[in-house]
């Protein structure tokens, strides 16, 4: 009985977004392209990360807190993937923590506070397992110590040691790998964005392995390719990012290279105006609220929405130049 009412509550809450937020929703797609002053900096600062300076990278970024100082969540993030990065022979976990916490703390409403505080557990289960190494290897050490004065428990006593030797490098092969997956995640680009329409969803992949998949909405008449102007439809392609907006009326945006030369041409045998600005972006600005209540209704003009958090990530892990193949598809079937 509590699971039907939990459904019921659940159809009531989309009911309320198609017919009450959707209209609020749909007014208009338009998008401002914005720079920054700070970009070439941030450049220096990452190139020298990628080529192994890592005091270097992390003096460039205290140089950016000082010039921008409304950066300084970006910054510290940064900054905290350092002092935790596996090849960084200088890493400090503590150093690493306090960036973190810090974002936490003094930027509450920072897009970077929710991976912060993945990075935060991620780093104090490495410290947890850190410790738990170490011990092991000094009750390694107290075994080898006592076989050199009792040969009696020779076998006994190497087996227990290979068990622990055997589970020890199981763990560090386990912090390897959190240390990676982590590293990979924060800065490791996706190549390509696959949109299924059919089945509502968005899937980041990078060289073939999904990086995370989220719901989307579609246009409001999402059947079919879009074919022109004002027909709300999503397109259906390849195509890529070729463009965005972190100042966009949708919170951000990434701009899709729709129409392609396919596009153009059923446009021009049909005589109509293809359209463009289609767009992967969030919520109308005002309307944050609402999160992923908005997937339950197709309500934009074409475009492909996630939440605000959603497309902060995806912002993040799919730069410019990014393939985005649209495959078609209705809710109901073929």
């Amino acid at each position: 009985m509590g699971k039907k009412h939990s459904r019921i509550g659940r159809h009531l809450s989309v009911f309320l977004v198609c017919f009450i937020i959707m209209p609020m929703l749909i007014c208009g797609c338009s998008h401002i392209n914005e720079g920054s002053r700070a970009t070439a900096t941030f450049k220096e600062a990452n190139d020298q990360f990628s080529q192994g300076s890592y005091q270097a990278s992390l003096g460039t970024y205290q140089q950016i807190m000082g010039k921008y100082p409304t950066t300084g969540d970006r910054v510290l993030f940064e900054m905290g993937i350092i002092y935790a990065y596996p090849g960084n022979d200088q890493k400090d976990y503590q150093k690493s923590l306090e960036c973190f916490q810090k974002i936490i703390k003094e930027f509450p409403l920072s897009g970077y506070k929710k991976d912060s505080e993945m990075m935060i557990f991620n780093i104090n289960n490495t410290i947890i397992k850190d410790r738990t190494i170490a011990a092991q290897q000094t009750q390694i050490d107290a075994l080898r110590h006592v076989l050199t004065i009792n040969s009696n428990d020779i076998a006994t006593r190497q087996s227990k040691i290979e068990a622990l030797e055997h589970d020890l490098a199981s763990k560090e092969n386990e912090i390897v790998k959190l240390k990676n997956e982590a590293f990979a995640l924060q800065k490791g680009p996706a190549d390509k964005i696959l949109i299924e329409k059919k089945e509502r969803r968005l899937t980041l992949l990078s060289r073939g392995k999904v990086l995370k998949t989220y719901q989307i909405a579609l246009g409001g008449n999402p059947d079919g390719p879009k074919e022109r102007q004002g027909d709300n439809k999503t397109p259906e392609g390849t195509y890529v990012i070729d463009s965005r907006n972190r100042n966009s009326r949708y919170h951000r945006s990434l701009h899709i290279s729709y129409p392609n030369e396919k596009d153009k041409k059923r446009a021009r045998e049909l005589g109509v105006s293809p359209g463009g600005d289609i767009m992967i972006h969030g919520i109308k600005n005002g309307y944050s609220w609402v999160g992923d209540m908005h997937a339950g209704v197709d309500w934009t003009k074409g475009c492909i929405a996630v939440t605000d958090e959603e497309i902060e990530e995806i912002d993040r892990l799919a730069p410019n130049g990014t393939t985005v193949e649209i495959r078609p598809g209705s809710r109901d079937g073929e």
